[in-house]
């Protein structure tokens, strides 16, 4: 061992080692692949050997794996580059965790951007978050709406896309309208079978304590004690997006995700989430937050793809 090498001895009593570890020790490779450390698990000891600077940062990730495995969340080689790249930006707090009731599932944000983003939706009216697919934009915020509809802060959520073909004609599939518009709507339908019971969610749907429909719906309505979200907001013209703000009621709160790289108008300048970022902002009760590439969580290729394609349109 070099001579400024040292050692860091880690207690993980209480930590399921098989999730801190990972199939075949995937998540401690992938601890001193990212950080340069020697990593070794023995019982209840996580030793962490290296040169000094190099062990403070394995040390502070392995804390976050260690704080992970004993809640018991799931933790895999991924969400160790993840907490890499949270260390990197100077260890910033991820906020706190939503614990759902019904659900063996706690939503923790996993990366600082998140944390911020979640803190912002508790502490505004009227939510903006703009970043690239996988960041958890629509995620987050239907956590943040079934969190707020189970602590009875509202009686109702509705979730809301405009019904934009990316694409692709939808115009010739069999069945009603509804049965046309749902294959917009699945995401956020997929949301919420992650985060509430089967049977308390098709309740929920029957009696319209939970309403999915495409914004054009949203004409004329007063969307008062309510948890509203309106997700892919870039495809959102001018005027549905004036007419979704000026729907928000009394005792309501509004989350508004988009990617201002996939607008899928036939003219970008149409799209309402552009023009409320130049004309909204400073607004007091409305927050932007802008989520990036190292907020990516899903597959890491993602992060990779979404870097090559913002290079090539640079």
């Amino acid at each position: 061992m070099p001579d400024d090498a040292v050692t860091q001895r880690l207690n993980v009593e209480g930590a399921d080692p098989l999730t801190l570890s990972g199939v075949n020790d995937s998540n401690l490779t992938e601890l001193a692949r990212q950080t340069g450390a020697r990593v070794a698990l023995r019982g209840d000891v996580l030793t962490v050997s290296g040169p000094a600077e190099t062990v403070d940062r394995a040390t502070a990730i392995a804390q976050r794996m260690i704080d992970a495995a004993r809640q018991r969340l799931p933790l895999e080689a991924d969400d160790v580059l993840r907490m890499t790249l949270e260390v990197s930006r100077d260890g910033a707090d991820t906020g706190d965790r939503i614990v759902l009731p019904g659900v063996r599932r706690v939503i923790q944000p996993k990366t600082p951007g998140q944390g911020e983003y979640l803190r912002l939706i508790a502490e505004n009216d009227i939510v903006v978050g703009i970043g690239p697919a996988g960041t958890g934009k629509t995620y987050l915020a239907v956590a943040a709406a079934v969190d707020a509809l189970m602590r009875k802060r509202v009686r109702r959520i509705i979730l809301a896309r405009p019904a934009v073909e990316a694409g692709e004609s939808l115009g010739f599939l069999p069945g009603d309208m509804q049965a046309k518009v749902d294959p917009y709507l699945r995401p956020l339908y997929d949301a919420l079978e992650d985060m509430m019971p089967a049977d308390r969610m098709q309740r929920a749907l029957e009696t319209r304590i939970i309403e999915i429909a495409p914004l054009a719906y949203m004409r004329g309505r007063t969307l008062s004690d309510a948890f509203v979200i309106l997700d892919e907001a870039q495809n959102a013209t001018s005027a549905q997006m004036k007419m979704f703000l000026t729907r928000l009621g009394v005792n309501s709160r509004t989350v508004i995700t988009g990617d201002k790289t996939q607008v899928d108008l036939p003219a970008r300048e149409d799209s309402g989430l552009i023009q409320i970022e130049r004309i909204l902002t400073g607004i007091e009760g409305i927050a932007f937050h802008y989520l990036s590439d190292v907020d990516v969580v899903r597959h890491r290729l993602v992060r990779d793809i979404i870097k090559a394609y913002a290079a090539d349109t640079a």
